[in-house]
């Protein structure tokens, strides 16, 4: 099931994220059926639909994720396997909540920032720079099997990283990333997560500006288009229990560069989320 979730709530510099989910449908219009390299036609291999927007709140953050959890959480239970466009990401932590209730789940995160971070201003507990750390205090998130793919930026400090080390994520920075390459990674990733249920949550800015200039919270020195393609690629065979494409803003990309990018990414995933189900109906 795929599905918009128009809010930004959680945004703390720069708004947009809310508008995603519509420009992303329209630059959808470019891709098509087939993927180019698997050969893998997902709307063949399980049914695929559009599922229109979960419900929002954009005068409350609380409320807002408990909309969004219910609306997740209505889909599990009807055997769908959600594929959402965000939003900014906080809008994947009633994701995780929901996905994880009943066991934990793991993680491949690729981002230019770890959003491990406690609070910000003053302690604020939802932001898009929190999400995974309150999932990890709720328990629908295991830590010690959980990696972050293309971290670089400047900080406010260490707090995120300190905890995340605690709680045993792997961390992958740009520069391991880089010299090691695509597959490696990956293949660290694979053993990493293993078969257990994975959730993947791609957030639009773990990319070069110069390919998604359209984010909140851009960071130079990231990867190509290519690269991420590469790496996503190498999710076939695994078990994705929900996943996202997070953070694109339209409003700082009028060429619509930055939703395409997004679109093209969640059809990656697509594919493999759909062999999956194909063949645990075998």
């Amino acid at each position: 099931g795929i599905f918009g979730i128009p809010w930004d709530g959680g945004t703390t510099n720069r708004p947009g994220p809310r508008h995603a989910p519509r420009q992303m449908r329209e630059a959808s219009a470019m891709v098509r059926p087939m993927h180019q390299t698997m050969h893998i036609v997902p709307y063949d291999l399980a049914n695929v639909a559009d599922l229109g927007d979960s419900p929002v709140n954009p005068a409350s953050v609380e409320d807002a994720l408990k909309r969004v959890e219910g609306f997740y959480t209505a889909l599990i239970a009807m055997g769908i396997r959600p594929l959402a466009a965000g939003g900014d990401h906080l809008c994947s932590l009633p994701a995780l909540r929901a996905v994880g209730a009943k066991q934990p789940v793991v993680m491949i995160h690729f981002d230019a920032h770890t959003d491990l971070y406690d609070g910000y201003f003053g302690g604020f507990k939802y932001t898009h720079g929190t999400p995974f750390r309150r999932a990890i205090e709720d328990g629908v998130l295991d830590p010690r099997r959980t990696i972050q793919i293309g971290l670089r930026g400047s900080m406010y400090d260490l707090d995120d990283f300190d905890y995340g080390a605690k709680m045993g994520v792997r961390f992958v920075r740009i520069e391991e990333a880089m010299e090691k390459g695509p597959k490696a990674i990956m293949a660290e990733a694979r053993r990493i997560v293993g078969d257990g249920p994975v959730y993947v949550s791609f957030d639009i800015d773990m990319l070069d500006p110069v390919y998604a200039p359209g984010t909140g919270t851009p960071e130079i020195g990231g990867f190509t288009t290519f690269q991420a393609q590469q790496m996503l690629r190498e999710l076939r065979g695994l078990n994705i229990v929900g996943a996202d494409v997070v953070e694109v803003s339209p409003p700082f990309d009028p060429s619509g560069l930055t939703a395409h990018a997004g679109v093209t990414m969640m059809f990656e995933i697509l594919c493999s989320m759909a062999e999956d189900v194909a063949k645990r109906r075998r």
